[in-house]
């Protein structure tokens, strides 16, 4: 049995289909901003990249996470 993805990542196939661009290619957009505060990327992602406010609070958590 598939184990089920749960947390930020779980919305990550429907950005990539949503938006047409990977994962990866989003991480590495947050990465390389300026911006280093939870909410000033997802305001950016939504205002810049026109992201939904739940996609992009979730990128945003996973890629800050991942620098922990």
């Amino acid at each position: 049995m598939a184990e089920t993805v749960k947390g930020p990542a779980s919305y990550f196939p429907s950005i990539e289909k949503k938006y047409g661009r990977p994962i990866g290619e989003w991480q590495d957009l947050i990465r390389s901003s300026p911006l280093t505060k939870h909410m000033e990327l997802v305001s950016w992602l939504k205002t810049e990249h026109g992201l939904g406010h739940g996609h992009a609070n979730a990128l945003v958590a996973h890629t800050l996470a991942e620098g922990k």
